[in-house]
């Protein structure tokens, strides 16, 4: 043990990931998986960014929401997924103590930014549909990098304030993080002091989030959802919920594996079982967000074959 610089916190100098699998058979193949994952993340997430730059279609407060999330996505991932292939080659899964915190910071920054922006992006969508006169005026560039400024403000926040509980810990031993990253729940069970307060602060800032952004989300669909069902034409309610339905789903896949990995009972079961929510949460949706909206979007669509010749 060594006596940290951050008040009377007392920490081990390192901590050891006992990662996603036990089976060294499985090392190698899920090592494979994760890297075409985390390469499919950065082409299809940079790429959507660059499409978006270059296509003046695109140049629209949807798709300023959208190149944002595609940066969220690419920086939320790249805190986790590289660190989980070193770990899937290596033998013993060493991390320090400053690389954990370190880790939680930037991955919690990035989630909650996230969790915020998608918010804005509902928000976005009922203008868009439900006064569709003023949404120029509404969403004008300023006002949109206002609300994503506003999300990393919060990510931020929230980040600086969990790491901050997180110094006022003492850390005695064992020392094995039972995950493939450094997440709040699995490092409170390491500790020797009283985690109390820092379950609280965990439950109520990550429910203030989660609560504030989601009631947003539902608030916004549910207007956008009377409006849709007071258009008479089948066509025209086709075409209102086609420009929403990339969004709900981005939300839905986000918010079902978060709301798993948060609130659960923190028992040995339900560890094994947030490690499979946590590769969905950190691993596989920010894959899935570009792949969802240039499936799903005719305009995306025609600014890649535009981009392509």
């Amino acid at each position: 043990l060594q006596k940290s610089g951050f008040g009377n916190c007392s920490s081990v100098t390192e901590f050891i990931l006992s990662g996603f699998m036990d089976s060294p058979k499985l090392q190698a193949p899920l090592f494979t998986l994760f890297l075409v994952i985390y390469a499919i993340t950065l082409l299809g997430n940079l790429g959507m960014i660059m499409l978006i730059r270059i296509s003046s279609r695109l140049h629209t407060p949807m798709y300023f929401f959208l190149s944002n999330l595609s940066f969220l996505d690419v920086c939320y991932s790249s805190s986790i997924t590289p660190r989980l292939l070193l770990d899937l080659l290596a033998k013993r899964k060493v991390i320090s103590f400053a690389g954990c915190i370190t880790q939680l910071y930037f991955y919690a920054a990035f989630g909650t930014t996230e969790a915020f922006l998608l918010a804005m992006m509902a928000y976005d969508r009922y203008v868009a549909i439900c006064n569709p006169l003023l949404y120029s005026v509404t969403m004008s560039q300023r006002t949109c990098a206002h609300l994503v400024a506003a999300s990393y403000v919060v990510g931020i926040l929230n980040s600086t304030i969990h790491t901050g509980t997180m110094f006022q810990l003492s850390f005695c031993g064992p020392k094995v993080i039972n995950h493939f990253y450094c997440e709040i729940p699995p490092l409170l069970l390491l500790s020797c002091s009283d985690t109390k307060i820092n379950e609280i602060v965990m439950f109520t800032f990550v429910g203030f989030c989660a609560i504030t952004s989601s009631i947003t989300i539902l608030i916004s669909y549910a207007y956008i959802l009377t409006t849709i069902l007071r258009i008479h034409s089948a066509e025209g309610r086709y075409k209102a919920f086609s420009t929403c339905a990339s969004h709900l789903t981005t939300v839905t896949l986000f918010y079902g594996s978060a709301s798993f990995m948060y609130f659960r009972p923190n028992s040995k079961h339900s560890q094994e079982l947030g490690k499979v929510a946590s590769v969905f949460y950190t691993v596989v949706t920010p894959m899935l967000n570009p792949l969802i909206y240039s499936l799903r979007n005719k305009e995306v669509k025609e600014a890649l074959r535009k981009a392509a010749r």
